[in-house]
């Protein structure tokens, strides 16, 4: 796989100016472009013909839009077409856009992959983004573990832990997984209890009403545990009929024994596991692993619904909303939704087949796609009758009903941010509405710990993912300005830093604002437009916002701007400032109570975590440590003697003797 580029003179051979390789294509487009000179449109001869990712990107080198193509020379030309022939969407980007690159790779499915990767480094502004409509529990189990353990997990999946689901509801699982404790009697405690309790060599209560077989004190040796572990995750796969015949035969034998205690123990387990199943709607005939994949869409939304079947059970559901920012129809839309939820899951997360409402522009290459994540034969099927098709029906009326829900919830929450951006952009005389919105604030105690905070909006959103804590470096004292002044210039130049270098993966400090906001009066939006001139960003619109009257200073007045009380637009400017001062404020305590945990014991060299906690925990404190002699410490077996030797110089104030 190689990287391409094109462009005049120097430049890299993929890289073309689109601003003015459009320049007579996209004239209604030209007050978004800059002027590079007598540059004309790529040569055909300059793009390959070969398979391949393109990376749009706009003047601050920000990725723009990631597309593939089995043919880039084709698929590239189409964007140079006069604009009215483009799609809306389409002729926004080409018009925001710099430049393109391209990257060969040798055949359509490490194309996807290569754009999946792609999108998900870059976020781009352009292509469809997706975010789950609410953040679904999983039932896991922890293969990496000495001793592995049920769980409920949401969030991000990490390596070496299975995971069965999603679940609609949380307390649907712990029902579930309640029951299954009580025939698969594995651990569920977290690792500190599990080792306090194999430390007092005593089991906690869930081994004495038998739904654990309690690991930590060796009631269970490690394949007896591993056979358990087996079980459960065989069953939660759907292989019921092992584990019940399993039970069954256990109680008969049992009975035949007289062993009725066992036996009835054995009966409950079989009640339990038999609820366990039922919790699971069948929904196929067969035996079959499959995912159910329907949608309901406006030109500018889609709400996704995932079904998740395994033996014939419905085993686990999900929800997506999609944000369709690209203009595609619904088999194109289908196609990135299988990019988008298949292309980073496990194999053993991806059935045999995967039914959807309509097939993708070229199923061929998403099944190759699908065949090749899996490493075993995968399947797209649209069907047309029978329980199948009964399935099918039903997922699409819950992304119906969930797309309903979200348009509710949006057409309120969207207005009101919209009104108040609005509202904010005519107040403060602003030349474009401040979608992107980055506020300052200080945090110090008498002038030490002194931090500042980064947080950022956007759409009237706090995006979380952009704020930025900073520790100062160069200030003693309380200087509120000074210190002001410190977070700012890193902040704008390493935004210059990252600007120059173009875009790469892992710019923190690569878009700038449409309003920097500061806490404080006059003298800190003077610190704020001295620095923002220092560094030539003064076309940056700035202003500040006093807590004692909520006035806002702006650089061009002299008064204050009073914006009404009940102004969404104050209100917006309030949210961000008290965000700000909140992030501050616990950075700042973080470092407070992180200095006034240190211990004496924190430097001494060799003493580590572990050997700091059993030497307090033996001798009690550092008082009555600092008492005890020095052969006291050096005969500890476990505590070497340079180690004891220093703890002790430095309890009584000798280092380094």
């Amino acid at each position: 796989m190689r990287s391409l580029t094109a462009g005049r003179d120097t430049r890299p051979a993929g890289v073309r100016s689109l601003a003015s390789a459009l320049r007579s294509f996209v004239a209604p487009c030209a007050a978004a472009a800059r002027d590079n000179g007598a540059v004309h449109r790529p040569a055909a001869s300059s793009i390959p013909d070969t398979p391949g990712s393109y990376q749009f990107k706009d003047a601050h080198g920000r990725v723009l839009y990631v597309g593939k193509a089995s043919n880039l020379r084709s698929r590239l030309s189409s964007y140079f077409a006069a604009p009215e022939t483009l799609m809306p969407r389409t002729r926004q980007m080409v018009a925001a856009a710099d430049s393109v690159e391209w990257i060969e790779v040798r055949n359509e499915v490490e194309a996807l992959f290569l754009e999946f990767n792609l999108i998900q480094a870059h976020k781009p502004r352009f292509n469809v983004r997706y975010k789950d409509d609410k953040s679904y529990p999983y039932l896991a189990v922890t293969l990496d573990e000495e001793w592995p353990r049920a769980m409920v997990l949401r969030g991000a999946k990490r390596k070496g832990v299975r995971y069965f689901g999603p679940y609609a509801h949380a307390y649907a699982i712990r029902e579930t997984l309640d029951l299954l404790l009580r025939t698969f009697a594995i651990r569920t405690c977290t690792k500190p209890k599990f080792d306090r309790h194999h430390r007092l060599g005593r089991p906690c209560l869930y081994a004495h009403i038998e739904k654990c077989a309690a690991p930590c004190v060796g009631d269970i040796d490690r394949e007896a545990y591993d056979v358990l572990v087996n079980e459960l995750l065989g069953f939660l796969d759907g292989d019921h009929v092992p584990v019940l015949e399993r039970l069954e035969k256990g109680m008969h034998e049992a009975a035949e024994a007289l062993e009725f205690e066992r036996a009835a123990r054995l009966r409950d387990q079989i009640t339990s596991v038999r609820k366990a199943i039922e919790r699971q709607q069948m929904v196929a005939p067969k035996e079959e692993d499959f995912d159910a994949i329907a949608l309901a869409e406006d030109p500018l939304e889609a709400a996704v619904q995932m079904f998740l079947v395994r033996r014939g059970r419905v085993v686990g559901r999900k929800g997506l909303i999609v944000d369709k920012v690209e203009d595609l129809d619904t088999p194109a839309l289908v196609g990135r939704l299988l990019e988008q939820v298949y292309a980073g899951a496990p194999p053993e997360d991806i059935p045999r087949e995967v039914l959807v409402p309509v097939l993708p522009d070229d199923a061929a290459l998403y099944e190759a796609f699908l065949t090749e994540v899996r490493g075993a034969k995968v399947g797209l099927r649209v069907p047309r009758r029978g329980a199948k098709r009964e399935l099918l029906t039903t997922v699409t009326r819950n992304a119906e009903e969930a797309f309903t829900q979200h348009r509710l919830r949006r057409a309120s929450d969207h207005n009101a941010r919209a009104r108040a951006l609005t509202s904010l952009q005519e107040a403060l005389d602003l030349p474009d509405a401040p979608l992107r919105i980055e506020c300052f604030d200080i945090s110090n105690l008498q002038g030490t710990e002194i931090v500042g905070s980064m947080v950022v909006m956007e759409d009237g959103l706090a995006k979380r993912s952009d704020y930025r804590h900073f520790k100062v470096r160069s200030q003693e004292g309380q200087d509120d300005f000074a210190a002001m002044e410190e977070v700012l210039t890193r902040r704008f130049q390493r935004y210059l830093e990252e600007r120059e270098e173009g875009a790469r993966r892992g710019r923190r400090f690569a878009y700038p604002p449409n309003l920097l906001l500061v806490d404080g009066g006059r003298g800190q939006l003077n610190v704020a437009t001295r620095v923002l001139e220092e560094l030539g960003l003064e076309d940056l619109p700035a202003a500040a916002l006093a807590k004692r009257f909520e006035e806002v200073y702006l650089p061009s007045a002299e008064d204050p701007v009073r914006i009404p009380r009940d102004s969404e637009a104050l209100f917006l400017l309030q949210q961000v400032r008290d965000e700000a001062h909140r992030f501050a404020v616990t950075y700042h305590r973080k470092l407070r109570a992180k200095k006034a945990t240190r211990s004496v014991l924190d430097d001494v060299p060799g003493l580590g975590p572990t050997r700091r906690s059993r030497l307090l925990r033996e001798f009690g404190s550092v008082k009555q440590l600092r008492a005890a002699e020095r052969d006291t410490l050096l005969a500890l077996p476990w505590l070497p003697d340079a180690v004891g030797r220093a703890v002790h110089d430095k309890l009584h104030g000798r280092e380094g003797s």
